[in-house]
């Protein structure tokens, strides 16, 4: 793969991440927050586990390695516990919304690595840290509870998201990708159902109603983006991959408006712009900097 399909592979991958809020949204008017991460669960296992089978295959060992399953529960808590509270949010939150403020999760990586693992966040964080919230205020109108019950859920995904992603990133050290988003998917499957079953109730007429999103985002945006996520960053530069996904949130945007008619007052499109700046300033500032010192050694 050339850097300019990987380029382009990671672009469609952000924009199948941008159209599920969509789906997402359309299953909440059927079945329950928990039911559909359940039935996502459970789709994307079935998808990965022929591709996890061969993985291990590959590497010729009879086990898989220790502390691999250990890291796996932990990512899969943690993202069980982002996916349900956007779930839950995505109930009143519009789709515009929920993609740029689960942007956030870039943004709080740094701090959430600083408290998981003791690295210190480059200083360039605390202000993309600042100018997130601010743009998050001016997404919800700019006044004093501008944001509604469903968007503050949203927020508070982006801290597990921040989570899950700092927990995959200490698993990269095991070198077993596809096995390992396949274990995490288990465990969201595993505790997903037995909520459902517990708290919710779904029933057939549900399921069938809500098959069509819980298809979509089980294989399209979960098994599948994964997958073709780990093979194309392989091929490009973190900077770069990080710059094309953040336009997740303007696909978000897109079928928002497109599928739903939403629409942002000015105010609001101000916080976005804010909340990408902060994106690409956290993400894009360590390495110009690197950049700017090799140059002036």
């Amino acid at each position: 793969m050339t850097r300019f399909q990987a380029d382009f592979v990671l672009l469609f991958a952000a924009a199948l991440w941008g159209v599920a809020f969509y789906f997402q949204k359309d299953a909440m008017a059927h079945i329950g927050p928990w039911t559909f991460i359940a039935g996502r669960s459970l789709l994307a296992v079935f998808a990965l586990a022929p591709l996890a089978y061969f993985e291990h295959r590959k590497t010729g060992a009879r086990d898989l390695p220790a502390g691999l399953g250990r890291i796996s529960v932990l990512c899969g808590l943690a993202f069980l516990a982002a996916a349900f509270l956007q779930q839950e949010g995505l109930k009143t939150a519009s789709v515009t919304n929920t993609g740029f403020l689960t942007s956030l999760y870039v943004v709080l990586t740094p701090l959430v690595a600083w408290i998981w693992s003791r690295v210190v966040p480059p200083r360039i964080a605390w202000p993309a840290i600042g100018l997130s919230f601010a743009g998050a205020w001016l997404l919800g109108g700019g006044t004093v509870g501008g944001l509604g019950a469903g968007e503050l859920l949203v927020m508070g995904s982006a801290l597990f998201w921040a989570t899950h992603c700092v927990i995959t990133g200490g698993a990269s050290f095991y070198q077993r990708p596809l096995t390992y988003t396949a274990l995490q998917f288990a465990v969201v499957a595993a505790v997903a159902t037995g909520m459902a079953l517990a708290f919710e109730g779904p029933t057939l007429a549900g399921l069938e109603a809500a098959a069509v999103p819980i298809l979509f985002v089980g294989l399209v945006s979960t098994a599948l983006t994964y997958t073709i996520f780990t093979i194309a960053i392989r091929h490009t530069t973190p900077p770069e991959a990080a710059v094309i996904l953040s336009a997740e949130s303007l696909f978000a945007a897109a079928a928002g408006a497109v599928m739903l008619g939403e629409r942002l007052s000015p105010v609001s499109w101000v916080g976005a712009g804010l909340m990408i700046a902060a994106v690409l300033l956290v993400q894009l500032g360590p390495w110009l900097s690197r950049r700017a010192s090799r140059a002036a050694v």
